[in-house]
């Protein structure tokens, strides 16, 4: 079972979501916090997978909630669900180790296929948020490639992680297997001096 954390602070909004991953085959909701005053010590309680993590929450931001989270639980996927689709969060959100970004506005189909593509290793972003990310580097000012001394079989991961191949489809692509997947990917985040999926696919699409 996928184990699912929601912290919204719309009372509704997280009731609502908390019943359709207790409803959907496969997924669970472990915890449901309206903020992130008692994050750490729930979470390590509850030790979930994927966390759908809002942006405007009160007194302390979703942005600085993931970084709280990828500091503590660097094995725990964020998935930010907000209303917000400005450049400014998207990216504050993708450096602070984010792996996905959805609007609010998204389906029941769409948040649970999310969730299920992130905990595959899949990026999911909002078809409007990746027109976003890719205008901001076809706009953005001309930069020098940079060789990141990555392996062969490092440069096919990477370019199918652009695609959005999640760990299983890389495995079975190349023949190896999901821990020698990881260990190419680990090597690949510190070539490219990264933390998150999001981060690398967002690095070399700008260097291309």
């Amino acid at each position: 079972m996928i184990k699912v954390a929601i912290i919204e602070d719309n009372n509704t909004l997280r009731k609502s979501l908390s019943q359709l991953f207790e409803t959907t085959e496969g997924m669970g909701c472990v915890t449901s916090l309206s903020n992130l005053m008692n994050v750490v010590s729930e979470f390590r309680k509850t030790r979930p997978d994927i966390v759908l993590m809002d942006i405007g929450l009160p007194n302390i931001s979703g942005i600085e909630g993931v970084r709280t989270v990828k500091d503590n639980f660097p094995e725990i996927q964020v998935l930010m669900f907000t209303v917000f689709d400005d450049d400014e969060k998207i990216f504050e959100a993708i450096k602070a180790g984010a792996s996905g970004y959805l609007l609010k506005k998204s389906s029941p189909e769409e948040i649970t296929e999310a969730v299920l593509s992130l905990y595959q290793g899949g990026a999911p972003i909002s078809a409007s948020i990746a027109r976003k990310v890719i205008q901001s580097f076809q706009h953005g000012p001309a930069i020098n490639k940079e060789d990141f001394q990555l392996t062969t079989r490092e440069n096919e991961i990477l370019n199918s992680l652009v695609d959005g191949l999640s760990y299983k489809k890389l495995a079975e692509k190349y023949f190896i297997s999901i821990s020698t997947v990881r260990t190419h990917i680990q090597h690949i985040y510190e070539k490219l001096h990264v933390n998150s999926k999001a981060e690398a696919v967002a690095k070399t699409l700008k260097n291309r």
